[in-house]
């Protein structure tokens, strides 16, 4: 007889307590393979695929799209093959119990700690039927979603194929109603891109819509959720508990400027503004290192980070998110370009780790590329500083004593004032200047 197995959402790391479930992978009724995907998941801080450590026949499923499941809540369940009977089974349906409830425990394929995929195989397998064995029986589906006859043994309806991988592009054809198998999408084999979606809204925008009862226009709400909740969740703590201050200068970075020029005429990858004002943050915080530091949970105490594991706002498909550059201190700035980029452009493509997302000690917020000239950010809870720049932009300038166009940046330096005074915070904000102005300057300090 098969034992149902109960698979819970795993821990998926950095302390997320849910995901919002994007879209089933599966239906029930469909044989699955063991550590086969089944439900992709949109967390505070990526979108995953979760795999079930698990086959046989998919008898349930808990959740619906676009609904919060808590970790440890059930995902689904599935009917494995046992390979007895009598005694045996009852024996199967015991460590099936006990492997329920351990999976509980055991994080996220590719989170915390690390399992062979060879070993799960085989603690599943001992209970699968052997590869020459008939097709599991067909058992009764468990609530919520039972069916009043228990499951046939025949193979689901071929399902319609939309040329689609972005979660993204279906949740936002999903939110704007539109229906993606009547699309011809423009990327490679016909791939439906965020760009045919979005021009799919816009003709149904454009088309006239039919004569309606005059009504009165009401207010719509837009749930939080996903990664705006998280956001929203953690500024608000930020400006609730951290109290912080801003200072800033305007500095001539006509030299800094010329220098990236010069760099970028040699062989070699490119160096960007963002690389090198990586580096002079470096250099500032090794002269000023209780900036790179947070205060305790409790308050009673400020942790002086020793690496500079450096954060950078990015906008991606998802909004705003911070990546972070490890170890940024004992890279080049060759090095600290690469990765930026290499960072970049998984925040675009909506494809940044948990891991790349988190544990940030200071972060460089550059708002320029929005074309402002300043701004007073929220600190990044629990961080105790982050410096600003704004666009570099041709400006009358006393330059040696005359007046001269120059290109000139407006800095600005937030930090939280229970781990060090103006003075230091002034201080952190002139040498960034001082390097913006003079790059010679950060010679003698590597």
């Amino acid at each position: 007889m098969p034992v149902v197995r109960e698979f819970r959402l795993p821990d998926l790391g950095e302390g997320l307590t849910g995901a919002e479930v994007v879209r089933w992978m599966v239906e029930v009724g469909e044989v699955i393979a063991v550590d086969q995907p089944v439900v992709e998941v949109e967390t505070a801080k990526a979108v995953v695929e979760v795999p079930c450590p698990y086959g046989g026949v998919v008898t349930a499923r808990y959740g619906a799209e676009g609904e919060e499941i808590a970790v440890g809540a059930p995902l689904v369940t599935v009917a494995v093959a046992s390979a007895g009977g009598g005694a045996e089974d009852t024996a199967s349906s015991s460590s099936a119990s006990a492997a329920s409830s351990a999976e509980v425990e055991r994080p996220l394929v590719g989170y915390g700690v690390a399992e062979s995929r060879g070993a799960r195989r085989r603690r599943v397998g001992a209970a699968a039927a052997p590869a020459s064995a008939p097709a599991p029986a067909p058992v009764a589906v468990a609530a919520p979603v039972a069916p009043a006859e228990p499951l046939a043994p025949v193979a689901p309806a071929a399902p319609v194929v939309v040329p689609v991988i972005s979660p993204l592009v279906r949740r936002l054809a999903r939110e704007q109603g539109v229906d993606l198998t009547a699309l011809t999408g423009s990327g490679p084999d016909g791939l439906i891109m965020r760009a045919d979606v979005e021009r799919a809204v816009a003709a149904k925008v454009a088309a006239p819509a039919p004569a309606a009862p005059v009504a009165v226009a009401q207010d719509g709400v837009v749930p939080l959720r996903g990664l705006r909740k998280a956001v929203a969740e953690k500024l608000s703590r930020s400006h609730r508990e951290i109290p912080a201050a801003t200072c800033w200068v305007d500095a001539d970075a006509t030299e800094l400027m010329a220098l990236r020029r010069q760099l970028n005429a040699t062989p070699g990858p490119k160096v960007s503004v963002l690389a090198l004002l990586a580096r002079i943050c470096t250099v500032a915080l090794a002269r000023f290192p209780e900036l790179n530091s947070s205060v305790t949970e409790d308050g009673s105490g400020i942790v002086r980070h020793s690496a500079v594991h450096l954060g950078f706002a990015a906008q991606g498909e998802r909004g705003l998110v911070v990546p972070v550059v490890r170890d940024a201190q004992d890279r080049s700035t060759e090095q600290l370009g690469e990765e930026l980029g290499r960072l970049t452009e998984s925040a675009r493509s909506g494809s940044l780790t948990p891991a790349e997302l988190t544990g940030g000690t200071f972060t460089l917020n550059n708002y320029g590329v929005f074309g402002v000239d300043g701004s007073t950010p929220i600190l990044n809870h629990p961080e105790a500083a982050m410096l600003g720049v704004g666009r570099i932009v041709a400006k009358p300038w006393v330059h040696g004593g005359e007046l001269a166009v120059r290109e000139v940046t407006q800095l600005s330096f937030t930090f939280d004032h229970r781990v060090c005074d103006g003075g230091t915070a002034g201080g952190f904000l002139r040498f960034v200047a001082d390097c913006v102005e003079q790059p010679g300057m950060l010679l003698r300090q590597l």
